[in-house]
């Protein structure tokens, strides 16, 4: 099936994969259905990095279904094909709807914690799953996910996949496919 974008998601991909910069891409809060899209956004555009900053089975509520980790245990197994499949440095942020155990099985190191700090390039990242975490941390951008609320210097996965690229600093934000909330478990965008 070939990849198929929007003009203006086009626009942005150009850009992205022409781009000598160091790309940093973050996402967060993934149900299964779009994990197909982020393989074909990391081959069209090689990010140096990714952060995914929690929920990394968003269809699989583990917070209140535990008896789904089988289920949960599958989803990690494709994420993690492909995302250790993209050659990028990898920080993975345990969310609210993640086990921490299993997330270390699959991603080994690349586990941090809520609240950590990270240098790329000379630029501050502080890595969290909701934007309490990063809120007060100092850093040049602050990655989170969980909820559609916005900070300052702050980039939301829910909102987009988010693209940096350093040194410039300059951002992007690629939109998920439709449905993707809905796939989240969200019947309607709360909070705006």
């Amino acid at each position: 099936m070939p990849f198929k974008l929007p003009i203006f998601r086009k626009n942005v991909l150009e850009v992205l994969s022409s781009s000598d910069e160091t790309k940093v891409m973050h996402i967060s809060d993934t149900p299964e259905s779009v994990y197909r899209f982020i393989n074909n956004l990391i081959e069209k555009t090689e990010p140096d990095y990714i952060i995914h900053t929690g929920d990394l089975a968003d269809n699989v509520k583990l917070e209140r279904r535990p008896e789904l980790v089988p289920r949960y245990r599958g989803a990690l197994r494709k994420l993690a094909r492909v995302l250790k499949g993209s050659g990028a440095v990898l920080y993975i942020v345990p969310g609210n709807e993640d086990d921490p155990e299993l997330l270390r099985e699959f991603f080994g190191d690349s586990v941090v914690e809520p609240g950590t700090v990270i240098e790329i390039e000379g630029s501050r990242f502080a890595l969290g799953h909701t934007w309490r975490e990063v809120v007060d941390r100092e850093a040049d951008f602050r990655l989170y996910g969980h909820n559609f609320k916005l900070i300052e210097r702050g980039l939301n996965g829910i909102l987009g996949v988010n693209f940096v690229l350093l040194p410039s600093g300059r951002t992007y934000k690629v939109k998920y496919p439709g449905g993707t909330d809905f796939d989240r478990g969200y019947k309607m965008w709360r909070g705006m």
